[in-house]
């Protein structure tokens, strides 16, 4: 299921949610030594990974993941991996490890094997998810107009990390699958501005998650979900 806090404004809101996952984090190297986030891309979560780089948190405990990645090269724009470095990995937490998704020149079986091998002993389950949400209610790279949709939000999948080629959006992806991303127990949404809020509240009025692949995280009973949004 979901919760929903609202803030007067983005400044609020990325100051809580970096408080929140900041504890989150040090709860999670004080029980197990160790602690993984995977975050989402965008110019949303800018504000946010600025404020949690400078928290005082044993980073280099902290292993960072993206929830999904484009399959462009490393430094390109159009990937979010070069953001996570240039946003997050910086101040405090520049001595944090990255588990990098975009790992190779080709996405193929054997890379995906090697990467998921690598997920499952490293990784997973992660503690922390922060997730974002598109005009269509896609979410990480779980498009509802790709023909690799019902596997990805398959509840049965084996695959923590799988392909995607979206029909309606550019550039090959590798994502987290939903049932590897529903492993955590702290799961975000994270979105800004009406026209996201217009979008959440679509998705809030159906269950149907072909339809909206971010339903699969706010109408399932065994996720707790917090959305945080401002105007």
């Amino acid at each position: 299921m979901y919760s929903l806090n609202d803030f007067e404004n983005k400044a609020l809101l990325d100051e809580a949610l970096a408080e929140e996952v900041c504890q989150l984090l040090q709860s999670a190297i004080a029980t197990k030594g160790k602690a993984s986030i995977a975050v989402s891309g965008g110019s949303t979560p800018k504000g946010f990974f600025k404020i949690l780089s400078n928290k005082a948190i044993d980073w280099k405990k902290v292993t960072v993941t993206l929830a999904d990645e484009r399959w462009v090269e490393l430094s390109s724009d159009a990937g979010n991996t070069r953001l996570v470095h240039e946003n997050l990995l910086q101040n405090n937490a520049s001595s944090a490890k990255f588990f990098h998704l975009k790992q190779g020149e080709t996405l193929c079986e054997e890379t995906l094997a090697d990467l998921n091998l690598a997920a499952n002993n490293t990784l997973l389950p992660l503690d922390v998810v922060i997730l974002g949400m598109g005009e269509d209610g896609h979410t990480a790279s779980l498009f509802p107009c790709s023909d690799q949709i019902a596997e990805g939000l398959d509840e049965s999948n084996k695959s923590a990390l799988m392909m995607v080629q979206p029909k309606t959006a550019p550039n090959q992806r590798i994502t987290f699958s939903f049932a590897a991303l529903k492993q955590s127990k702290h799961v975000f949404l994270h979105i800004c501005g009406d026209s996201k809020k217009q979008v959440l509240d679509k998705a809030l009025s159906s269950k149907d998650i072909f339809e909206m692949p971010i339903r699969a995280f706010l109408h399932n009973d065994e996720i707790d979900t917090q959305v945080y949004w401002a105007n």
